[in-house]
């Protein structure tokens, strides 16, 4: 070629999706994790953070794939954070299937994970809060987990503060959460830009959730009946239906298909306040509703 010698080899970067797997680093204590971030930085690399509490799927892994082709570094956090279970919640028996994970991982060309134990992320003595207002007290899953917001404030905000990531993702499904977790790096100024991801969704429609796992061939079977009422009762108010109408009708038709429903609402996509009309907008449709011992959430955009 014009301008090269015949010696010339020529570098090409794949993609992230088209590099060769590789097993992530392992990290466990803060000081290595701060030694590889120093490490990271030092090279001007851009790093992206992506926070689980492991029991990996394709919704997972779909977050991974957006960080990877966000950022030159990614890490992915395990961790099962225990200030977000009441004592009646499902903690001890939360799934948990850490080499699976990590086979997932090494797949995605993830480049480190950190999972730190318990007393490394909650050392002896740890007393220090952070209690979200605003989005996290809109009647929605703090009115059903009132203790969550705020052990999912707290480990975030060490998250963040730990690996240092200049940007980091976190899935629609949990709508509400991505919402506190906005609010709180705008409210604390922290230097990080967080991404949500869409769903990802089995083909039947049902959200992809590591809860899934606890549905019963049974209710396996009627949980997409939630995804089913939240895109019929969206489409019907997008195409002005009566608000409050179609709303009970949704609702209904949820609990005939044999949940239990918390909530079956519409809110600002922004503020998460209550509105009454499809001028308020932008707008979200969200449900939570139980089956049998599991609890699923969902949502769509109007």
């Amino acid at each position: 070629m014009r301008g090269r010698s015949a010696n010339f080899v020529g570098i090409v970067l794949l993609p992230p999706e088209n590099r060769m797997a590789h097993r992530p680093l392992i990290v466990r204590t803060l000081p290595a994790l701060r030694r590889t971030i120093k490490k990271w930085r030092g090279g001007g690399e851009k790093i992206a953070l992506v926070p689980t509490m492991g029991a990996l799927h394709a919704g997972h892994i779909a977050l991974v794939r957006l960080a990877r082709r966000r950022a030159r570094r990614v890490v992915v956090s395990i961790f099962v954070n225990p200030t977000q279970f009441a004592p009646n919640e499902d903690f001890a028996n939360y799934p948990r299937a850490f080499d699976a994970d990590l086979a997932a991982l090494e797949n995605a060309g993830v480049d480190a994970v950190w999972a730190p134990a318990v007393d490394e992320m909650y050392a002896a003595g740890f007393a220090t809060r952070v209690v979200p207002d605003g989005v996290a007290k809109a009647g929605l899953e703090d009115a059903f987990r009132p203790h969550f917001f705020s052990g999912v404030a707290t480990v975030v905000t060490k998250l963040l503060v730990q690996c240092a990531p200049d940007m980091a993702v976190f899935g629609e499904k949990d709508f509400q959460q991505l919402k506190v977790i906005e609010q709180i790096v705008a409210d604390l100024d922290l230097p990080v830009k967080i991404t949500g991801a869409p769903i990802v969704r089995e083909p039947d429609g049902l959200a992809m959730s590591s809860r899934n796992a606890y549905l019963s061939t049974q209710h396996r079977a009627v949980a997409p009946t939630l995804f089913r009422v939240l895109t019929d009762c969206a489409r019907r108010i997008a195409d002005k239906a009566h608000v409050a109408r179609t709303l009970d009708e949704g609702g209904i038709e949820i609990q005939t298909a044999g949940f239990g429903l918390d909530y079956f609402e519409l809110r600002h996509a922004q503020t998460l306040a209550k509105v009454a009309t499809t001028s308020n907008g932008p707008l979200r449709l969200l449900v939570a509703a139980r089956i049998g011992r599991t609890r699923l959430i969902d949502n769509v955009a109007v």
